[in-house]
């Protein structure tokens, strides 16, 4: 049976970076796309660092990779978010890590991330991280440029640094853009993580 890759990411939104990765991943497993997402009360938190829905973000890696990955809602932290903390001491933190693979059919797998610290601790959750090193532009930097152009009118550079697919999508999903940008970040970051304010408690 082949071996499986798993993808735990923001894709907030989809860049050139993550189709790179994803390509790459993409020749030698079967890849697993798992966009993270925040839920309290059964709705999703989005805020200014996380202005796509999870459904905005898996139409965005479908519209590139149409079937030939899987994405999948299990990288899902459920209000109050703090039971997740301390990572790898909180018993919901491993509940999470056993919900991410619940659906990879494989015996073996493998997880990505360009990030050193991030592949420690996959290591330290089981989930076999790869070496890899951080690809270029990053989705906040992305972030930053729509936001730019949403508040000042002008056309921004981040349109070379997505997929032209979602280029159509963020485009087509603008008002989520324009909400954000005028919008304080309701964010906290807890031991490298990032959390919604809102259902961290």
């Amino acid at each position: 049976m082949a071996t499986a890759a798993l993808y735990l990411a923001h894709l907030n939104p989809v860049t050139n970076a993550h189709e790179s990765i994803i390509s790459f991943l993409k020749k030698d497993y079967s890849v697993y796309v798992f966009p993270v997402r925040f839920l309290k009360d059964g709705t999703e938190i989005n805020t200014k660092s996380f202005p796509f829905s999870y459904e905005l973000r898996k139409e965005m890696v479908s519209a590139i990779f149409g079937d030939e990955v899987q994405v999948f809602p299990d990288y899902t932290f459920y209000a109050p978010f703090v039971k997740y903390m301390p990572p790898l001491l909180s018993s919901k933190s491993w509940e999470l890590r056993n919900q991410i693979l619940s659906r990879v059919e494989e015996n073996k797998f493998v997880s990505y991330t360009g990030d050193k610290a991030e592949r420690l601790m996959l290591k330290a959750y089981r989930l076999n991280p790869l070496k890899a090193d951080r690809l270029e532009i990053s989705a906040s930097s992305v972030k930053e440029m729509l936001y730019d152009e949403a508040l000042s009118g002008t056309r921004g550079e981040w349109r070379s640094m997505v997929p032209k697919r979602v280029v159509d999508i963020i485009e087509r999903s603008w008002d989520v853009v324009e909400k954000f940008a005028q919008s304080e970040d309701s964010t906290t970051r807890v031991m490298g993580m990032k959390f919604p304010k809102e259902g961290y408690r």
